[in-house]
């Protein structure tokens, strides 16, 4: 039996204004890598891998969530006298964070002191029976780290002062995070069995394109979007190989994300793309390419994950002959990021095609087990940078001295280079190009690593 971790989640909650998002980016610092050139890369994103002490954990910031997210700021009256509306947000942005979190770190302001809207919020984690960290945010002084004191009023235990912004008493939270994390319960599959995460935005039929390839009715099929909540995962056998689909919710593009439930559905979707081999995106080929499909890829892309491409609802569209060249060369052109991945044309509805998604998904997941000779990479590398030598940047020139592949699953490539800063990230994906003219690795991302001229010394030493 192959095993794959289930990843601890950590959910920030807190009322508006009190530094959430601070938090956020002050935890994962730089430890979480940025592609420049790829859709759905944000620095204030909603979500992120990270870890502590070496303990990992998926980091949520429920900014989003924020009753007041238009622009107005949290009332300061009594609790008596806030609005029902208010507090029924409140509400159900802390059950949502509790339904997800392995750990909830509870963010107040230690300059505004105590409020209406913290005791609410506290009256729904005291009932949550998890562990709940209060921080003292903008303690930022003696006096008001001194005046967090109050906060024990929140019958939450005692409370941590921070300041997010200045860096001050993170470590001292994440000691403590760390500290309440569960033990990670591994996930336990037959160890051949290829792992199939189904995804796209809400209403492009991902649940009747699972039901149509298990043959039957497994998922609730609904017109209204966003009818699957939870993963669903199927297990079957294909052609005698075992195979583990989940079905997932629908992402829509950041901004459009409803407060509440489908939120943490994407959250759901994240962590199944994480565990997946190959992900299938689902597009609707009767609206179009969307800045909605191109979002959803870059987190498959940016979890290294292989990927096809399932336009969906074929048989709702009026053809000729130049249809569906028509509609490639239009999907090509604008997901020139994807121009390694495999597309099909399909209907859930007809099942025309079906039968080639998992024989498409099987020979995705080969192009993760590749391996390179080492001599064979250099040589590629090499012929690469003779055609096309890389430019200056900023006054360094880059050399490549050599390369190797160190990892598949995803494959994983380390190019030894006098200046790795002198390498942008353009020529990387130019090297990449190279390599797949010649290993194509069909709808599987290539992960590329940077080593300067001590690290190729250092592995020149040690052959």
């Amino acid at each position: 039996m192959s095993k794959h971790t289930h990843q601890p989640v950590v959910a920030i909650v807190g009322r508006p204004n009190v530094g959430k998002s601070t938090l956020f980016n002050r935890i994962i610092g730089r430890r979480q890598a940025i592609v420049e050139d790829l859709p759905g890369t944000t620095r204030d994103r909603l979500y992120a891998d990270t870890e502590w002490n070496g303990v990992g954990f998926l980091l949520v910031d429920t900014g989003g969530l924020e009753p007041l997210a238009r622009g107005g700021r949290a009332p300061e009256e009594p609790l008596a006298s806030a609005s029902a509306g208010y507090l029924r947000e409140i509400r159900a942005q802390v059950e949502q964070a509790i339904a997800e979190a392995d750990v909830i770190v509870f963010l107040v302001d230690a300059a505004e002191g105590l409020t209406a809207a913290d005791q609410e919020i506290a009256n729904g984690l005291r009932q949550a029976g998890k562990p709940v960290i209060v921080a003292a945010n903008k303690a930022d002084t003696a006096r008001r780290q001194y005046d967090a004191v109050e906060f024990y009023a929140l019958g939450l235990g005692e409370p941590l002062p921070i300041s997010a912004y200045h860096g001050i008493g993170i470590g001292d939270l994440l000691d403590a995070v760390v500290a309440h994390l569960p033990p990670a319960p591994p996930i336990e599959w037959p160890e051949e069995a290829l792992r199939v995460a189904i995804v796209g935005r809400p209403n492009v039929g991902k649940s009747s394109l699972l039901n149509a390839l298990l043959g039957q009715e497994r998922a609730i099929v609904s017109p209204l979007p966003g009818t699957t909540r939870d993963p669903i995962d199927t297990y079957l056998t294909w052609e005698g190989m075992p195979v583990v689909l989940v079905d997932t919710a629908g992402i829509r593009r950041r901004g459009a994300i409803e407060p509440g439930i489908e939120k943490y559905s994407v959250i759901r979707t994240l962590k199944a793309i994480a565990r997946a081999d190959v992900v299938l995106l689902v597009l609707d080929a009767t609206t179009g390419i969307t800045d909605q499909d191109a979002h959803v890829a870059g987190y498959v892309l940016e979890a290294y994950r292989s990927l096809v491409l399932v336009v969906n609802k074929w048989d709702a569209i009026p053809k000729d002959e130049h249809t569906m060249n028509n509609y490639l060369r239009q999907l090509r052109s604008e997901l020139k990021f994807l121009d390694y991945v495999p597309v099909l044309f399909v209907s859930a509805l007809t099942r025309q095609r079906i039968d080639r998604i998992l024989s498409t998904a099987f020979l995705v997941a080969q192009g993760r087990q590749q391996r390179l000779p080492t001599a064979e990479l250099n040589r590629l590398v090499q012929e690469a940078v003779a055609a096309n030598p890389p430019k200056a940047v900023r006054g360094r020139q880059a050399r490549f001295y050599y390369a190797t592949q160190v990892d598949i699953d995803p494959p994983t490539f380390v190019l030894f280079v006098n200046d790795p800063e002198a390498v942008h990230f353009s020529y990387l994906r130019y090297l990449e190009n190279c390599i797949r003219q010649a290993y194509p690795f069909e709808g599987t991302p290539l992960r590329f690593e940077l080593r300067g001229k001590k690290d190729a010394r250092r592995e020149d030493d040690g052959r």
